[in-house]
């Protein structure tokens, strides 16, 4: 077999043929769909919540904090709440660290 021979042969071998740019990245888009929708989505919604639930915040609320402190809304300012956690015992908030209402001012606790 000659030098001639061998270029004829590689010449004559079939070219492989290249895949498709979106076959290829299929598998990675899917992923990320699947990270969206079970991932991404869910937190900003509920981070949504949780902003709709700061706003909504107004004195008399009764309120847990972050730390588990729960105590009635003294006072509201535009960043921060006054919290009354006992008699004679007021603390100051940041308006984030609250993580629940559990009774909002104007709701009866008869059912």
């Amino acid at each position: 077999m000659n030098l001639t021979d061998l270029v004829l042969l590689a010449q004559a071998a079939p070219a492989q043929a290249q895949p498709n740019i979106f076959v290829s990245m299929m598998p990675l888009i899917f992923i990320f769909v699947i990270f969206y929708f079970l991932l991404i989505r869910p937190q900003q919604k509920k981070a949504k919540q949780h902003t709709k639930l700061i706003e909504s915040i107004k004195t008399g609320d009764q309120v847990v904090t972050n730390a588990g402190i729960h105590g009635v809304v003294a006072n509201v300012k535009d960043k921060t709440l006054i919290i009354k956690i006992a008699d004679n015992v007021k603390v100051e908030f940041d308006r984030a660290a609250v993580a629940a209402v559990e009774k909002a001012a104007g709701e009866s606790t008869a059912s």
